[in-house]
């Protein structure tokens, strides 16, 4: 749809929200259909510097939003309708939270006068996300009321991009709701002051002092955009003999150094063990930690010290947090790296010398294994093209991933935040609209299908690409301990015969699938090449062989 000059919203409440999206940065709008949210569907669409993107379904278009974002780290704005519509941004605003990702929601009222009287699409919108957003602010269509609404939504627009997370803007608008004018004003929109972190109050001497003396230090990283410098600072750590560092594939790092399989290492330690790779000193930053293992072990066997680097909250992950240092990671250690000394120790190249035993016996167990899940991953994971970006989605998928070592050349995400599988697909279309590289999603079956409306999007790359193994219900309920033991489990793993054979002929995808080894192999020739329309490709796998070729898994690499 083309933009017409001088087609604005009439109403001046509206011309507000456009305005200042405009003056803050705010590029893109995601818009979901209604009327209640006309006057501002109307402005953004004409205004020449904000692109507008239509994704019908609410929970899918707050992912796709945030996909976007993720990529672009900038501040994304979702737009809906009123009533239950807005409830459906909930998962991804939670998600936004908790990730650190800037998105800007704009939810359209009825005014007050209207809600709780029986009139259609009505709920109690105000404040409705109070729980999981860093400022919600309730405007209303008023004159009086105008150099209140610039305060509130100035605000929110500002804590959003200096905090990095989701903010919630309830606009109420009456009728009518559809008259344009030629003019859009400006609006003033008052500077909030935002206290600045004072990085001057971090004692570097003090920390330096202590991480010197120990013989043990551990560095956790977690969810963390891909980084270059921080990367390079790294090395320093890689190169001491003191220190082991462990990154998760969300993390971005990659080091020969590294312990980047955790499970892989600590799955079958002993007490004895435990108690040997226990560090003085752990120090984290990043976000979420996928490993299991990794947190019981520290929350067991807590070290001395933990200091948590983070420039936004303290994360007190293994509950012996000893140190919160409020500044960005990168800024931390340019300053830390120059105070700090190599020590004579052998604690990293013990550590080492048992991951490199544990990596050959993967292999070795890998060359005769079947067709499984397992399998399907170290045939995929082996077949993406460099510097591609990869998307992964939650339960058992990003579990089989944290067992591989993946390509330093990819860029990996995952909706860490929350952890749920209700948003992959979605957010994984919103980064592969929004990157130059080519995206690769990997995903199960409970997760695509659960997102299938995520398909329900014109803006999807042709050479996007999903890969869907689908084991025929929630195989991470037969890993996990305890709902193999119970006579309910179909509850939880939701056992089904369900294949995206027709969903690909519906949204417009070219489907191909697998079933064994070789067909697997014979799919993935071909994949990645460009083509007219994305790709799926899906992967049947045997559902009651996978849990015990994980558990036998385990027990070879002891």
């Amino acid at each position: 749809m083309g933009k017409v000059k001088g087609a604005f919203p009439k109403k001046e409440l509206a011309q507000l929200i456009i305005s200042g999206c405009h003056q803050f940065g705010i590029e893109t709008v995601v818009i979901s259909p209604g009327s209640r949210n006309a006057p501002l569907t109307i402005g953004f669409v004409n205004h020449p510097s904000i692109k507008t993107l239509s994704v019908v379904d609410e929970r899918c278009a707050a992912f796709f939003a945030l996909g976007i974002a993720q990529q672009a780290q900038k501040p994304v704005a979702i737009l809906c309708t009123s009533g239950s519509a807005l409830l459906n941004y909930y998962p991804a605003i939670a998600e936004a939270f908790y990730s650190n990702i800037p998105l800007i929601v704009l939810s359209t009222d009825r005014p007050k006068h209207l809600i709780d009287i029986g009139d259609g699409q009505t709920i109690r919108q105000e404040n409705v996300f109070e729980n999981h957003v860093l400022f919600s602010a309730n405007l209303v269509e008023s004159d009086r009321f105008k150099t209140k609404n610039a305060q509130l939504f100035g605000e929110a627009l500002q804590l959003a991009i200096s905090q990095k997370g989701p903010v919630h803007v309830n606009i109420p608008f009456d009728e009518p709701l559809y008259e344009v004018t030629d003019e859009l004003q400006k609006f003033h929109f008052p500077h909030i002051s935002m206290s600045s972190l004072d990085n001057n109050h971090i004692d570097y001497e003090y920390f330096a002092k202590i991480w010197n003396a120990a013989s043990k230090k551990m560095i956790l990283v977690g969810v963390n955009y891909p980084d270059e410098k921080l990367h390079h600072l790294m090395d320093l750590y890689a190169d001491d003999e003191s220190v082991l560092i462990l990154t998760e594939t969300t993390s971005n790092l990659h080091h020969e150094k590294a312990i980047n399989s955790i499970d892989q290492l600590i799955f079958s330690l002993n007490d004895d063990e435990f108690e040997s790779l226990r560090p003085e000193i752990l120090i984290t930053f990043g976000g979420m930690i996928v490993s299991k293992k990794i947190k019981s072990f520290l929350r067991k066997y807590t070290p001395n010290h933990h200091w948590n680097i983070d420039e936004k909250k303290a994360t007190n992950t293994f509950f012996c947090l000893s140190e919160f240092i409020q500044i960005n990671p990168t800024d931390f250690f340019a300053h830390f790296n120059t105070l700090v000394s190599n020590t004579t120790s052998d604690y990293q190249s013990k550590w080492l010398k048992i991951r490199d035993e544990k990596r050959v016996k993967h292999a070795q167990f890998l060359s005769t294994l079947n067709h499984s899940d397992f399998k399907v991953f170290e045939q995929v994971l082996a077949s993406i093209p460099e510097n591609s970006q990869l998307q992964i989605s939650n339960s058992a998928i990003i579990r089989y991933a944290q067992l591989f070592t993946i390509s330093s050349t990819l860029n990996v995400y995952c909706n860490r935040g929350t952890s749920g599988i209700d948003g992959s697909t979605s957010t994984a279309i919103g980064a592969a609209f929004a990157s130059e590289k080519q995206t690769i999603f990997i995903t199960g079956d409970l997760s695509f299908f659960y997102d299938s409306n995520a398909l329900w999007n014109k803006n999807i790359p042709k050479n996007f690409r999903i890969i869907l193994i689908n084991n025929s219900g929630g195989g991470i309920f037969k890993i996990i301990p305890g709902p193999k033991s119970t006579n309910v489990l179909d509850y939880f793993e939701t056992p089904h015969c369900l294949t995206a054979e027709h969903l690909a002929k519906m949204f417009d995808f070219e489907y191909l699938k697998a079933f064994s080894t070789e067909t697997v192999q014979e799919s993935l020739i071909s994949f990645y090449n460009s083509s007219e329309k994305p790709k799926i490709l899906e992967i049947f796998t045997p559902s009651n062989e996978n849990s015990d070729i994980l558990n036998q898994y385990f027990k070879f690499i002891q």
